[in-house]
């Protein structure tokens, strides 16, 4: 299955690789079969995507949603305010990440040792169990460059490091939580003509929310680069969409976004409307590959997509369909 998630070419491959995991994951994925029980929907009555059955994503948080009796290999966890419940995420096959990110990577950007990585993720490496920094060691290492990265609040390190390597010629990815790029630009001004800025978004409490173009054009003018890349993934995903710009965001080919009623949350929306993000994530084979995030956006025409806010818990209708 690892072959034909990772070598999708067309949207009824595509199709074909989701039904066969959809039935996969409905057989042995209790937590899952639940929901699709509950909704009466079984996957002999099932030929299109649009009426798979998305479970909402808080299940991360009570549930543990596996489709595999392998033994875990690691445990991903999402950050959160002390006390509160957080998402777990349970892989048992971790090639299917390393897979998925490499592979993805490469999709949008190359090589990955063409690259020299920088990471500035203060928050994530304070903690265990960020699935972002799993990735981001992992592509520092196969980078295959001494210069590769992390920094925590070095930033008077970081921005020599950057300023030096970027006259150089090098090729270089900057990849940071938003406040700690934005406390970068407010300490050091750059130009930089060789380096892609990439913010994963994220203040965490740590500054004012800003809207994305504000954000955007804050670091753009502070690194002296035209536009700001961006990185969608969470905790409860082992795939990313990418953007080069303008907030708008692509996917790999074994990832596809679709947009449900803010009214009807079983309900699928025709594209170019406002609704709740739904992920198809392929790579999530050994959990969950059908998930109704928390978020809301759009999709395009050619299936890239818009990330335009956040449901509050007020927000989320249909919550009764959702405990198991």
């Amino acid at each position: 299955m690892k072959n034909s998630i990772f070598n999708i070419q067309t949207e009824q491959e595509f199709k074909e690789v989701v039904l066969q995991v959809f039935k996969h994951q409905f057989e042995h994925n209790p937590v899952y079969r639940s929901f699709c029980d509950l909704l009466y929907v079984h996957p002999s009555d099932v030929k299109d995507i649009e009426e798979i059955p998305f479970l909402p994503i808080q299940f991360f948080k009570s549930k543990k949603v596996i489709s595999s009796l392998k033994e875990v290999e690691e445990v991903f966890s999402s950050s959160g305010t002390t006390g509160s419940v957080t998402s777990k995420h349970y892989v048992t096959d971790i090639s299917l990440y390393q897979d998925s990110y490499i592979k993805g990577f490469q999709h949008f950007y190359g090589d990955i040792d063409d690259y020299i990585i920088l990471a500035l993720l203060p928050n994530y490496l304070e903690r265990k169990g960020s699935s972002l920094v799993y990735m981001v060691d992992d592509l520092i290492q196969k980078s295959n460059h001494e210069e590769s990265g992390f920094y925590l609040n070095n930033l008077d390190e970081l921005a020599n490091k950057l300023s030096l390597l970027d006259s150089s010629g090098k090729k270089v990815l900057l990849i940071g939580v938003s406040f700690a790029l934005l406390d970068m630009v407010e300490q050091h001004s750059f130009n930089l003509k060789n380096t892609i800025i990439m913010e994963t978004g994220g203040m965490k409490g740590r500054r004012k929310e800003l809207i994305r173009n504000e954000l955007h054009q804050l670091l753009s003018d502070g690194f002296g680069v035209e536009n700001i890349h961006s990185e969608y993934g969470m905790t409860e995903l082992l795939s990313q969409g990418y953007s080069n710009g303008n907030g708008v965001f692509a996917c790999p080919p074994w990832m596809k976004i679709l947009t449900r009623d803010t009214e009807d949350p079983l309900s699928i929306q025709t594209k170019g409307k406002t609704g709740g993000i739904n992920v198809i994530d392929l790579a999530n084979y050994n959990s969950c590959s059908f998930i109704a995030t928390q978020d809301l956006g759009k999709v395009h025409a050619d299936n890239s997509f818009e990330i335009i806010g956040r449901f509050d818990n007020s927000d989320i209708r249909g919550c009764n369909l959702m405990v198991l």
